[in-house]
């Protein structure tokens, strides 16, 4: 027999846990997907810790280009690669094809050939390479196709690329002005996420697609372009707005990387627009930045 008191007591710690998860729940919708710690850390006044201003507008003396470069966060350790020996063997020769591609089109032929992702080359209609223009100084780099981009064969063409598009727009850049490509060339099914062996069949083409067009900028579109490319685990709410190196094995040299939400979750979490923005401002400014000859 349960008496008032106990009964009082379960009903609180029930309404206590609704209350809790419904916290969590907010919590996840508005992006944050890292727990850090139970008690908040005042990180910008730790030693260390606080990042370097931002620098603003060209620089005919250099000084901000030396700025810029201690302002870049090497990446961490790269994530686990599978030790499945299927999928090494994978990569591997997806290496080879890659490695032998000297122009985006003989990398276009490659992937086109190459079958170490059968079951995602079977079910999508196109393969979706890329879009833009290869000469830009800005390269983005996102998930994977949906199904518009399946349709058409081109990457950020449905409601996110439109959105996309729009974001762009308002730092003064367009499709002549930025080339974009996903980590995953196929729409998955249904469009679930890409599997890690998928994205390790893939990473080389997408590693040699870089090294091809060779930009002065790297913009990682949301979460999965981030972790693939930087090796880091780190949600994309501690990522975004942070300048990363990404090394250019094929260049001999790092290439400043800025990952951004992704415009999916924008469009269910339009609150977020304004860390976006501010994102892009940063953008704006490293190209500000840049030689225009590059």
């Amino acid at each position: 027999m349960i008496s008032n008191g106990q009964n009082s007591d379960m009903h609180a710690s029930i309404s206590d846990a609704d209350a809790m998860l419904r916290l969590l729940t907010y919590y996840m919708e508005a992006g944050a997907d890292t727990a850090v710690a139970e008690i908040p850390l005042a990180k910008f006044v730790m030693t260390g810790t606080t990042p370097e201003p931002e620098p603003v507008g060209a620089s005919p003396s250099g000084a901000a280009t030396a700025k810029t470069a201690r302002s870049l966060t090497p990446p961490k350790p790269a994530a686990a690669v599978p030790s499945n020996p299927a999928d090494l063997a994978l990569a591997s020769s997806a290496r080879e094809a890659a490695r032998a591609a000297g122009s985006l089109d003989e990398l276009r032929v490659a992937l086109e050939r190459f079958d170490g992702v059968a079951a995602l080359r079977q079910r999508a209609t196109n393969l979706v390479f890329a879009d833009g223009n290869p000469t830009a100084r800005v390269m983005l780099v996102g998930e994977a196709p949906g199904a518009d981009e399946d349709r058409l064969g081109k990457p950020f063409v449905g409601v996110s690329g439109q959105l996309l598009d729009r974001m762009m727009a308002a730092i003064g850049l367009d499709r002549t002005s930025f080339y974009i490509t996903n980590i995953c060339f196929w729409r998955p099914p249904g469009n679930r996420k890409p599997t890690e062996a998928e994205l390790v069949a893939q990473q080389p083409f997408v590693r040699r697609h870089i090294e091809l067009v060779d930009p002065a900028v790297l913009v990682f579109v949301g979460a999965s372009a981030a972790h693939a490319l930087l090796g880091t685990n780190d949600g994309i709410t501690r990522l975004r707005g942070r300048w990363f190196a990404y090394h250019a094995e094929g260049l001999g040299r790092d290439i400043p990387a800025l990952p951004i939400f992704h415009p999916a979750f924008l469009l269910r979490q339009p609150a977020q627009k304004r860390e976006t923005w501010a994102d892009l401002l940063k953008l704006k400014a490293r190209l500000a930045e840049l030689p225009k000859a590059h």
